[in-house]
């Protein structure tokens, strides 16, 4: 069933009057804390899925197997096939046995790894690092802003480093997994908390919208004249950076690595010179093909990193639908799809799916903005 759109908050038109549409403090909204999901459906289908209709500004109830309903043959959707890393390292430092917890972000060309590291000291530079029940062993050789260090695995584990089957899945804070858990738990957020495409290992957070699609909706969407096309964006902690800036322009975004192969530049031209349009899913891929996109929406084959910042007021170029899970507030995540779909229609939106009970962030439901 189609619904209309709520009435025009007060508030929210007062400030846009007033210009601070450009606040943080817009994007903030308050989410009972049982709406943020906890666990992955085991169908990944079955999530619910709200369907925003921007030019109508009203919005449907429906799920992701229904996706193929709300597409049109001759679109293309784009999916970003990075793979998650088993990221987050636990073990002590050799010579005291103190804790260290790494979160790796990204291999360097030196062999080194640049990590976020979690201590109750700082390991100065030369500290010896046992890690993963003494599986692995590495050397601090530097320190950077914002608790990030570099270390240097030894020699014979650099090629097995990323791929350590000891590391723990990357996933974010608010999914708690702390204390005693169900048998399996672990096993299956290695499963759940990467698509089922994913094939370029560089991630430490899942491109969340990619989680809610299997083989076979992919199959079904092709079958009905709706086929996929890859990029690579290998999501880092810029994605999920806090805006600390009372002003979003004031923000800086982290650069990620991304690969705009040349086949899929070449089909998503195709697709838009033929009439179709372009699904992203999730806003990794918005953030790609925005990047690689000049001012005509043309796609060039590209690589390189994008630290663009998409928030309102901005014209996209490359994108018309977007598949996309629910945001944290003020998140830069929450000001890319207002930029897209309207912060009033989107403020709107997410009152409604908190009324309706839908589940929130990374292994929540999703929104589909048409």
């Amino acid at each position: 069933m189609t619904v209309p759109p709520l009435e025009t908050n007060r508030a929210a038109q007062a400030s846009s009057l007033t210009g601070d549409g450009l606040l943080t403090a817009c994007y903030d909204y308050d989410l009972p804390p049982e709406l943020i999901a906890q666990e992955p459906l085991s169908d990944r289908t079955a999530a619910r899925m709200l369907v925003l209709d921007r030019s109508r500004r009203t919005w449907e109830h429906s799920c992701v197997r229904e996706l193929p309903r709300f597409l049109r043959p001759g679109d293309l959707m784009v999916l970003n096939d990075t793979r998650v890393i088993p990221a987050r390292l636990f073990g002590r430092k050799a010579e005291t046995g103190g804790k260290v917890e790494l979160l790796l972000l990204e291999e360097l060309a030196s062999g080194e790894w640049m990590a976020l590291c979690g201590s109750s000291r700082r390991p100065g530079i030369g500290t010896k690092l046992i890690l993963a029940d003494g599986r692995m062993r590495a050397l601090v050789t530097g320190w950077e802003s914002g608790g990030r260090v570099t270390i240097r695995p030894e020699a014979e584990e650099r090629r097995t480093f990323p791929a350590l089957p000891e590391g723990v899945p990357p996933l974010p804070p608010y999914i708690r997994r702390k204390g005693a858990r169900a048998p399996g738990t672990e096993q299956r957020d290695r499963e759940y908390y990467q698509t089922v495409y994913a094939r370029v290992p560089g991630a430490v957070a899942a491109p969340t919208a990619g989680l809610h699609l299997t083989d076979d909706l992919l199959l079904a969407l092709a079958t009905r004249g709706i086929p996929h096309a890859m990029l690579t964006l290998h999501v880092g902690i810029g994605t999920f950076k806090p805006v600390s800036a009372d002003r979003i322009p004031d923000h800086v975004m982290e650069p990620e690595r991304y690969d705009m192969p040349t086949d899929t530049a070449e089909r998503i031209n195709g697709c838009r010179s033929a009439g179709g349009r372009i699904v992203a899913v999730g806003s990794t891929v918005v953030r790609t093909l925005e990047s690689a996109a000049d001012e005509h929406g043309r796609i060039t084959a590209s690589t390189g990193r994008t630290a663009l910042f998409i928030h309102p007021p901005y014209a996209f170029r490359a994108v018309d639908v977007m598949l996309t899970n629910f945001h944290l507030p003020r998140s830069t995540l929450l000001m890319m799809v207002s930029a897209l779909a309207g912060a009033e229609l989107i403020r709107n939106a997410y009152a409604e799916a908190i009324r309706e009970r839908y589940r929130f962030y990374s292994y929540g439901d999703c929104m589909l903005i048409l």
